[in-house]
């Protein structure tokens, strides 16, 4: 009885069980975890505060020095305006690197007039801005402090003999591009003049009190994340430079132009007439833009697909690309049409549809006038004596140009346009032909809608862009004045037809003029609707949506393209026609791999 009694008593003075000690320990755990990070966040603001005050003192010392020196010094070794101060310097405080970058400017001040001006400034170097900043190098999260000052002349001034380089950096869109980095050299001074430096606000740099020199100047004009532009000089490979260094004359402005935007990127594919990837396949990708002539591209390289058919191609700038096929293949047509648009900061897909080598071959490419695209249910007819071959192209757009059928129909037809659901924000009367946003009491409302009909394709496609054309689009009304969204649906009367989504499957986003790319989820569709969505940030500016379309192809069939293979060699006659287009006829040599692009012209 006592020992059972005893044992009893020593089982309930057990300590901790193992679940007990593992849950202590992980309270434990996180509380330390806790109090760690606590103590990493002070330790890293402390830091960051001596690195703050380290800067602060080395901008007071290099601030002082510019101030002490006489005004003709103050400047840029080998820079402009010349002087005695470096470009950029690697100072240790407390064993800690730090890089110094100092920019001198010669400032043109409008109080006495401007350099071409009225009054005209013949002495335009009024005074210097002296800019510095200091980065720590070596920290994990680097900072940088800036301060300027400015420092006039003593004396008075004098006119000027030297000129003015004044560079202007815009993007694609023709929007000035701020803060690109211009550099300019002069290898016909001695020393070398050296400029680096950046754009302002409005995407100019003035470069005042320039030296003077027939073609001196050579600059490069680039951004991070951006594309690059630049002069070229005459060399043995470029001997017809299209934009030569910059000439700088006597009391003179020398204005030159820049275009650069956000670096895009592209994914080729290379299949097969049977949907089947062909690896490993050598092609040529040209760009349009030309640094010489004749025929020096910007952009020209021998590239080739990986052993699954597919390349990814990175840092594109915008720009119209063409490609031709090296090797064992044949180019049969793409996906989409080429030359293939690349716009900025986007990114685009491209499949090549390769046929097996021949001595000739014939790509032929039926384009619509109104819009540029690829034009379905052509009929091309190729002849010679001895031959005549007749294809079809296969579908390439629908389009929609016209508004004036007004709210009727659920189904869109070519013959009767129109609409299917709209609010009264919206006008399709004022200009035949276009919607606008409505006029109330001498304004614009502020935004509107409109909903297509539905377009019935007439089998399962592989949707590609929406595209639509804008006969005006005021920079007043604001950079998203016209958005569209999609619905698609394998049904007519599916309620999917009226739910309208953007690219990233949800009604929260939008298709604009740089989102094209359809998403379907990996899904073929028949039918589909549009709704626009048009807007105004100025109510006495209205956007004008002229013209919509969607491209589309049917398995692995390019659309718009018919391809003769296999033919002799010779000059061939080209009759193409379509319903609702005027026929065209030409004439077409055949030598080798040849291509051949007709655009049919709607009917009148």
């Amino acid at each position: 009885m006592w020992y059972n009694t005893a044992m009893k008593n020593l089982k309930g003075s057990a300590g901790f069980t193992l679940i007990e000690v593992i849950v202590s320990t992980a309270v434990f755990a996180l509380f330390a975890v806790g109090v760690y990070g606590a103590f990493q966040m002070v330790i890293k603001a402390v830091y960051k505060s001596r690195i703050n005050i380290i800067e602060t003192a080395l901008l007071d010392e290099y601030l002082e020095v510019a101030r002490n020196l006489s005004f003709n010094n103050v400047g840029i070794i080998n820079g402009l305006p010349v002087g005695v101060l470096p470009h950029t310097t690697t100072t240790y405080r407390n064993g800690i690197p730090f890089l110094v970058t100092i920019v001198v400017r010669s400032i043109d001040d409008p109080f006495d007039g401007t350099l071409g001006g009225t009054p005209n400034d013949l002495a335009p170097a009024d005074y210097k801005l002296v800019e510095i900043t200091a980065a720590c190098i070596s920290c994990q999260h680097p900072t940088e402090a800036t301060v300027s000052t400015i420092i006039p002349p003593k004396d008075l001034e004098g006119n000027s003999v030297n000129g003015a380089i004044f560079i202007y950096v815009t993007d694609s869109h023709n929007n000035p591009v701020a803060d690109a980095k211009v550099h300019l050299v002069n290898t016909k001074t001695d020393p070398n003049i050296v400029i680096d430096d950046v754009t302002d606000k409005d995407g100019y740099l003035r470069v005042i009190d320039t030296p003077t020199g027939t073609m001196a100047y050579s600059i490069t004009v680039d951004k991070q994340g951006f594309s690059s532009d630049y002069t070229s000089a005459t060399s043995t490979l470029n001997p017809n430079p299209t934009k030569l260094p910059i000439t700088v004359s006597t009391q003179q402005i020398s204005d030159t132009f820049f275009s650069i935007d956000q670096l895009s990127s592209l994914t080729v594919h290379t299949i097969n007439e049977s949907c089947e990837p062909v690896g490993s396949t050598s092609f040529v990708m040209n760009g349009n833009k030309l640094i010489g002539t004749p025929g020096v591209y910007k952009y020209s390289q021998n590239l080739q697909t990986g052993a699954d058919g597919s390349l990814n191609v990175n840092d594109l700038e915008f720009d119209l690309y063409n490609f031709s096929v090296l090797g064992g293949h044949d180019l049969a047509g793409s996906i989409p049409i080429t030359p293939i648009e690349i716009v900025a900061g986007g990114h685009q897909d491209l499949t090549l549809v390769l046929s097996p080598h021949v001595s000739n071959s014939l790509l032929v490419k039926v384009l619509d006038n109104s819009n540029n695209l690829p034009l379905s249910d052509a009929t091309v007819k190729l002849s010679k004596a001895g031959f005549n071959g007749t294809l079809k192209t296969n579908y390439g757009n629908l389009s929609q140009t016209d508004w004036s059928g007004g709210i009727s129909s659920e189904n869109y037809s070519e013959s009767f346009p129109n609409i299917y659901a709209g609010d009264s924000m919206i006008d399709t009367l004022t200009s035949p032909g276009n919607i606008s946003l409505a006029k109330f009491a001498g304004q614009y409302v502020g935004g509107g809608y409109l909903e297509s009909a539905i377009f019935d394709i007439g089998k399962k496609v592989n949707l590609l862009n929406v595209l639509y054309t804008s006969e005006s689009q005021p920079i007043e009304t604001g950079s998203d004045s016209i958005l569209l969204q999609l619905a698609m649906s394998n049904s007519s009367t599916d309620p999917a037809i009226n739910n309208f989504v953007g690219p990233d499957g949800t009604a929260s986003t939008y298709y604009s003029s740089v989102t094209t790319t359809v998403n379907t989820g990996g899904q073929t569709y028949r039918y589909f609707r549009y709704k626009v969505f048009l807007s105004t940030a100025d109510q006495n500016f209205t956007p004008i949506f002229s013209d919509f379309a969607m491209t589309f192809t049917s398995g692995c069939t390019p659309p718009g393209q018919v391809f003769y293979s296999g033919i002799s060699s010779g000059t061939y006659t080209l009759d193409v026609s379509a319903v609702g287009y005027d026929t065209t006829s030409s004439s077409v040599d055949v030598s080798g791999q040849s291509s051949s692009t007709v655009v049919l012209y709607r009917s009148i």
